[in-house]
């Protein structure tokens, strides 16, 4: 019965992720409308959404490192009501500074809170069908756009954009509240189970401290690709609603890009998880990447809403599939009770690079008057992204770290 309750964490870290990242990473369609309505710029409101990924980069750090102590359930807790108070006071902001303060702070503070922890809990319930297992946690971030964002697009039309941020504050804080009492952590055993010729030495805590972890080749290159992986989407997936309605697509048409890219990042979910369980996961990530990069330069030729349709299905699937993976080979690199730290820690690269999207492209846009650069800058970072993936150490096979014992 304990080994099946793995699938309930499953679940229930799907829905968390569905509605936090849904919540958090829905203000692309509310850019246009808080623009018009405030006069603020695309660039100023787009800082908003790049502090907020800085913010959950660092506290994605101390997140993770804080559930390997006390356990995802009180972080997640936490950071639920942090993240409906902040969309809460950012819906009333009177000024752009105090909404970049409420979104980029508190939701963004709140946004580091979920990835680490749950898939850290996660992780350490399965043995068999790890990738799987995480990839279908992740799919709550697929099922999103999906969700949150076409809701939150005809929730503006109706009320207008402060109404609807408070009601997807509400929303949100009442959704993965209770649902949270479900998480539980791993029974020691299967917790500790694990490859044994897979793991960098880590014999006692006090030698898996946070510098130690981080000193690691093996955690150094998985954040470098990450950042970089990041760093290549991050742009597009915020700006392309807004290229979309540039090109002649209603709003609500243009948000609905989302929705297929969510779609497609469901399938990619599983088939990059499956594929990783038989494959390898370094090669599935560095495939995906080459994919994801492909997929960010073709945009430079689209200008009809089925161009869009038909790009956001790869895109979807490219990096859909690759973002769990990450955590699947930091577990084939460290041992489960610094899962919280080595996540924290890689979230917090990526977060960086996710900054860089939002507010990189909202300058290009104000610059050149239309994202042209956007999309063949970040393919370009897509590319160094793969070229890095290429360099990542076998397990346990560094000039520092030995093989821990079965």
């Amino acid at each position: 019965m304990e080994r099946h309750y793995g699938w309930v964490i499953v679940a229930t870290g799907a829905v968390i992720t569905c509605v936090a990242a849904g919540s958090m990473f829905a203000l692309p369609v509310y850019l246009q409308p808080i623009s018009d309505d405030t006069g603020w710029s695309r660039a100023g409101i787009s800082m908003a959404m790049t502090v907020g990924f800085i913010v959950m980069g660092i506290g994605g750090f101390f997140w993770g490192t804080l559930s390997d102590r006390i356990g995802a359930r009180p972080v997640v807790l936490i950071a639920s009501v942090m993240l409906g108070l902040g969309l809460a006071i950012a819906s009333r902001a009177p000024n752009l500074l105090v909404f970049q303060i409420a979104y980029g702070g508190l939701v963004g503070g709140a946004g580091g809170a979920f990835f680490a922890p749950l898939m850290a809990t996660t992780i350490g319930w399965f043995n068999k069908h790890r990738s799987l297992a995480v990839s279908l946690v992740s799919i709550g971030g697929g099922v999103a756009p999906m969700v949150v964002t076409p809701f939150a697009s005809v929730l503006i039309s109706m009320y207008g954009w402060r109404p609807a941020m408070l009601m997807i504050a509400a929303g949100a804080t009442l959704i993965i509240i209770p649902i949270t009492f479900l998480i539980r952590r791993a029974p020691a055993a299967l917790a500790a189970a694990g490859p044994s010729d897979q793991q960098v030495e880590m014999p006692s805590r006090a030698k898996s401290s946070v510098g130690a972890v981080m000193r690691k080749p093996q955690f150094i290159v998985l954040a470098a690709v990450f950042f970089l992986c990041c760093a290549a989407h991050s742009g597009p997936i915020f700006h392309t609603v807004s290229y979309a309605m540039l090109c002649g697509a209603s709003a609500l048409a243009a948000a609905s890009i989302y929705s297929v890219e969510g779609v497609a990042g469901l399938f990619g979910r599983v088939i990059f998880g499956v594929l990783a369980d038989r494959l390898g996961v370094k090669r599935v990530i560095i495939g995906g990447l080459l994919l994801q990069a492909a997929g960010i330069y073709t945009y430079i030729y689209v200008g009809e809403l089925t161009q869009f349709y038909m790009l956001a299905a790869v895109l979807g699937l490219a990096y859909g599939g690759v973002m769990p993976l990450y955590a699947v080979l930091a577990r084939d690199y460290f041992p489960a009770h610094v899962m919280g730290t080595v996540l924290g820690g890689i979230t917090m690269t990526s977060a960086i690079g996710m900054a860089f999207g939002p507010v990189g492209g909202g300058f290009i846009f104000d610059t050149f008057g239309d994202y042209h650069w956007l999309y063949v800058s970040s393919a370009g970072i897509g590319i160094a992204a793969a070229l890095v993936a290429l360099t990542f150490p076998k397990p346990g096979q560094s000039s520092d770290a030995k093989l821990q014992p079965a």
